[in-house]
């Protein structure tokens, strides 16, 4: 969190270094600049002694947020970049990514939707630099949860996630006109042996049943309710705070990205069946898949380390917001 070093340079007139318009009561109010004593800088508009209004404010750490505030806190529109080169694009609510923006890592990749209290949150698109593929559906506290669709070159899923997982029933739909239907359910998988104690818990994996391969039908989706992502929040009390430790967003990790994957590349006689549906007019459209069909499985994506380095240090922590 904040080493509070602002927050005493707002509340003491004499603290730091300032220059600019004042009210009569010698607060800071309407525009000026501030230089706090941890070598951070503030330019903009203030309001009885607090920072109200459009302003830069920019960290000695290099880090640095130009857009509005409210009672010392960012509130509104706002961009805000990160010592590692991450930015984030879009709407606060009490120092917090709340409402709508996209955020840009440093792998490449990018998150453009809604938030609520500095997570994905709501509907949104996460967009996979590596292979081009991108998520486009709900999220829930930081997490892929609900209807959604991950899009590839060639082909896409529709259906379920949980927790940030493939959950139940879904279909890859293929561009050479078919599609295959199935369901991803939850199997244990047991946990590396690295001579810990032996009461390791299994790790539960998402695999893919597959089912039928038909013709292409669009099938009517599940409404995508937002779970009000603005969140009704009350408004900044009149003192300032510092801003909370974590708030510099990461990329998916290893686990959530995985589910970011398209069907088995050696699932030869499943793409067979598909494309023998897709040229034959009058195929049976409830055929089921061949046996190999049941056992293919997404390949993983795209590892996030090769892409680059997620972020790793908290840009207002280490600049005294």
């Amino acid at each position: 969190m904040s080493d509070g070093s602002e927050e005493e340079e707002e509340q003491g007139m004499n603290l730091g270094e300032y220059e600019g318009e004042r009210n009569e009561r010698d607060e800071r109010h309407g525009h000026g600049k501030a230089t706090l004593p941890n070598g951070d800088t503030y330019v903009g508009e203030y309001e009885n002694g607090k920072r109200h209004g459009s302003g830069l404010y920019r960290f000695k750490n290099g880090a640095r947020y130009e857009g509005q505030y409210q009672k010392n806190k960012k509130h509104g529109k706002g961009v805000f970049i990160y010592p590692d080169g991450s930015r984030y694009e879009g709407s606060w609510i009490e120092d917090q990514r709340s409402g709508t923006g996209k955020y840009m890592y440093v792998n490449g990749d990018y998150y453009e939707g809604e938030w609520h209290q500095h997570q994905r949150h709501g509907r949104g698109t996460y967009f996979f630099s590596e292979t081009g593929s991108k998520y486009v559906g709900m999220w829930k506290e930081g997490k892929m949860d609900g209807y959604g669709e991950l899009v590839h070159a060639n082909h896409k899923y529709v259906g379920l996630w949980r927790k940030g997982y493939m959950d139940g029933k879904g279909k890859y739909v293929f561009d050479v006109g078919c599609q295959q239907h199935g369901e991803y359910q939850a199997v244990e998988q047991a946990a590396d042996d690295k001579g810990e104690e032996e009461e390791e818990a299994a790790i539960i994996v998402p695999k893919w049943k597959a089912g039928a391969i038909t013709k292409i039908t669009e099938d009517a989706p599940p409404p995508m309710t937002s779970a009000d992502p603005t969140g009704a929040m009350e408004q900044p009390d009149a003192e300032a705070a510092g801003d909370e430790e974590g708030d510099e967003e990461k990329p998916l990790d290893d686990d959530e990205a995985a589910t970011a994957a398209a069907p088995a590349a050696n699932d030869g006689d499943a793409d067979a069946d598909a494309a023998e549906v897709a040229d034959a007019p009058d195929a049976d459209a409830d055929a089921p898949a061949g046996d190999d069909a049941d056992d293919s499985a997404p390949p993983p994506p795209p590892d996030e380390d090769e892409g680059g380095d997620a972020p790793a240090e908290d840009a207002e922590d280490a600049g005294g917001d």
